[in-house]
């Protein structure tokens, strides 16, 4: 296990597609490509929420976010193209920061291939600076809160 924040309930589940050019020289999903397969489930997850980039399509004022912090721990790996499923969520939500908790699983879930837990800091786009998160981006982020297990 790893120091991620554990996650049993809460949180959601995303589909999401290993293609066969994810998978490396040794038919193995290259390590790079879990990041990316985070970062598909969370996006498909928020644009579903009405977020864009564009200030003015999206439905929430918080529009650009930076990943300051990506941790992994890789366990089974996956050897085939298809689907798998990432299982995320906010362990924590600061002021302007955001930790999500991650599992990347199989497909019947029955298996982690991967987990671990990665920090968006919410951005001032003119100044590139941190921002409080808006209080619409916290309200739909409470959907979204893990909940942490049992010491």
């Amino acid at each position: 296990m790893t120091d991620t924040p554990a996650q049993t309930d809460g949180g959601h589940h995303e589909t999401v597609q290993v293609y066969f050019d994810d998978l490396d020289a040794m038919g193995m999903l290259h390590n790079a490509k879990y990041a990316v397969l985070v970062e598909r489930a969370i996006t498909a997850y928020w644009v579903r929420q009405g977020w864009a980039p564009d200030p003015a399509r999206s439905v929430f004022p918080d529009v650009f976010f930076a990943v300051r912090e990506t941790k992994m721990l890789h366990h089974v790996p996956i050897m085939t193209p298809g689907e798998v499923v990432v299982h995320f969520g906010f362990a924590r939500m600061g002021r302007t920061s955001g930790t999500y908790g991650f599992r990347v699983l199989s497909a019947d879930r029955a298996t982690v291939h991967a987990e671990g837990h990665r920090v968006n800091v919410n951005l001032d786009p003119s100044t590139l600076r941190p921002m409080p998160f808006s209080e619409e981006i916290r309200a739909a982020a409470k959907d979204l809160m893990l909940a942490p297990v049992p010491a």
